[in-house]
């Protein structure tokens, strides 16, 4: 039964958008992020628990697949989209996650029109992606504090260098 709830927070853009309403006629604020989220780390959990301290509900957008290979190159995404998609749903911050095929989340933006915007620190709030539809409509874009040290680059970097190691052995 867990399994369910868990897989009742991935939504088509329909659905997502339904729910966003709701929310929203129920007086809850909007929170939305975005990304690749392949190797789940420390800095993506305390991203998106910064993100869920911004607001009522958190929604995250997720690149798939073939958007993230186009984004980040051939050998991603290291995890494939359904899992990508259960690991954001497994998390207690999260409350819905939707799949975006574009290498950016704007119509996906345009059409949730979120009360908050919200990306880690290595963007600032001028170059995040739908910014102009969120303040546009009143609300607030946020550049939160990047954990230096925790990327999925890095991640992937040691492993490709613990394998080229193994592999000289």
């Amino acid at each position: 039964m867990f399994f369910e709830k868990i897989q009742s927070k991935i939504k088509g853009w329909p659905q997502a958008k339904m729910a966003a309403d709701q929310w929203r006629a129920q007086g809850q604020r909007l929170v939305f992020t975005n990304g690749c989220f392949d190797l789940l780390h420390y800095g993506h959990i305390h991203y998106l628990a910064q993100a869920k301290d911004l607001g009522g509900r958190l929604v995250v957008g997720l690149n798939s697949d073939s958007s993230v290979k186009r984004l980040k190159g051939p050998a991603r995404p290291i995890k494939d989209e359904n899992t990508r998609l259960h690991l954001l749903a497994a998390l207690q911050c999260v409350d819905l996650v939707v799949l975006f095929s574009e290498d950016t989340p704007y119509n996906l933006i345009k059409n949730l029109q979120p009360d908050i915007l919200v990306k880690g620190g290595d963007w600032k709030p001028d170059q995040i992606i739908g910014s102009d539809i969120v303040l546009g409509r009143g609300g607030e874009v946020f550049s939160l504090p990047y954990i230096e040290g925790h990327s999925t680059t890095d991640l992937e970097k040691k492993i490709r260098n613990e394998n080229e190691n193994e592999n000289e052995n």
